[in-house]
């Protein structure tokens, strides 16, 4: 089981982001202070957990949160500030929105400080400790639903499936259509760098 947090801060806040990897839509960041008493046998590192099982904790993660937040940064951001200031300025971002934070918990090597907080970055922190894991749940969820809202405006990138990762299916739709204005500009849309019209 993980343990409920890092520090011995009441007020603990975990962040963590999602799709960094990913060829399009955002990176979304979320930031969770979990109660002292908060116990969850199944709370995990979002990716050791089914899509269902991440929709089933969401819901339960907000309702028993001290307090939670969740930021999007959109692709020409990215491609302006580039990907990792891009999962920084999300966390900022989804941070800044909690009140009483007195310590963060990051998951990952790298974070700048915000607002004289003190921080702590942690490999792995989402199966380490629960608040990491409940953000990267709310992060996960929340980009996942999205991504689906996106999926609407241009189905054939299948994006409600592949999320925006660079999966086979999704390379082929962009060397077939083109990339669109969801697309990072800034990352490599087509491994074998085919020329593409921007």
């Amino acid at each position: 089981m993980l343990e409920l947090k890092y520090s011995e801060f009441r007020f603990e806040c975990g962040t963590d982001e999602a799709g960094r990897g990913c060829l399009a839509g955002p990176v979304t960041a979320a930031a969770v202070i979990l109660p002292e008493d908060f116990r969850n046998d199944i709370l995990n590192d979002s990716k050791k957990l089914t899509a269902l099982r991440r929709d089933e904790l969401a819901p339960l993660i907000k309702a028993k949160a001290v307090s939670f937040a969740i930021a999007h940064i959109n692709p020409k951001t990215i491609d302006r500030i580039n990907i990792l200031n891009a999962s920084i300025r999300a966390m900022h971002k989804s941070i800044s929105q909690l009140e009483q934070v007195e310590f963060i918990v990051v998951d990952g090597n790298r974070f700048k400080p915000l607002n004289n907080i003190p921080f702590q970055t942690i490999i792995k922190g989402d199966g380490k400790y629960l608040n990491i894991a409940a953000a990267s749940i709310l992060a996960k969820t929340s980009r996942d639903a999205y991504m689906a809202r996106l999926h609407e405006e241009f189905p054939m990138y299948n994006w409600k499936k592949n999320k925006g990762y660079p999966t086979a299916e999704h390379r082929e739709a962009i060397k077939k259509f083109g990339p669109t204005k969801y697309h990072r500009r800034s990352f490599r849309l087509l491994p074998e760098q085919l020329i593409i019209d921007f």
